[in-house]
């Protein structure tokens, strides 16, 4: 399975962008957002892939982080979410958006994405809070001897942002260690795109 591409951008469409790797141009599906981050054609870009294989077709998509591309896996893991709306809640917004979304079961903002109805976007939120409680992350959910211990008690909204972060599949032993020197006193969508920066460059 293809990780990623890096290679210099030939070709740009609203839904996707083609990147030259060895001679051979990959079309990569993508979202708004990681298009507006793309440089101009004929300069060089990095995409996180996803590959998809179906009966009928095999696709690559292309996400500018691996926030981004792990959030679209767990939207993919939904019943009724295809790609084309995996890319479309992409598209309108963040993962930091969606994640915060999901945790405080906002269904309302998931429809701004089109393709996402009120009954789908209460689905995603009921679906992956169920998944995040398979994996044992609960909000409050903080082992003693676990990263947290570098850290006052998770509440506010540092626990919000732990939550939240549960739905791109980070488990809070996983971010706590990089949440030690974030303002936790900022806005849970800022803890959580600080965490994200952080885990990024690791």
């Amino acid at each position: 399975m293809l990780y990623s591409l890096n290679g210099k951008i030939i070709h740009t469409e609203p839904t996707f962008v083609v990147i030259e790797c060895g001679g051979v141009g990959y079309k990569c599906l993508a979202t708004m957002n990681t298009l507006r981050t793309l440089p101009r054609v004929g300069e060089t870009a990095m995409l996180y892939t996803q590959m998809l294989v179906r009966e009928d077709a095999v696709e690559l998509c292309g996400f500018s982080t691996t926030a981004e591309r792990n959030c679209f896996t767990m939207l993919m893991s939904i019943s009724g979410v295809g790609a084309k709306v995996a890319l479309s809640i992409l598209s309108v917004l963040t993962p930091e958006q969606v994640a915060l979304s999901v945790s405080l079961g906002d269904s309302k903002t998931l429809t701004k994405a089109a393709g996402v109805g009120s009954k789908l976007a209460q689905r995603i939120i009921l679906e992956l809070k169920d998944k995040i409680k398979k994996l044992g992350i609960a909000e409050t959910a903080m082992p003693a001897d676990s990263a947290a211990a570098v850290l006052p008690a998770a509440t506010g909204n540092l626990s919000q942002a732990i939550a939240a972060l549960a739905v791109l599949g980070y488990t809070p032993d996983d971010v706590m260690p990089f949440m030690s020197g974030i303002d936790t006193t900022q806005p849970v969508e800022a803890i959580i795109a600080q965490t994200l920066k952080a885990i990024g460059k690791r």
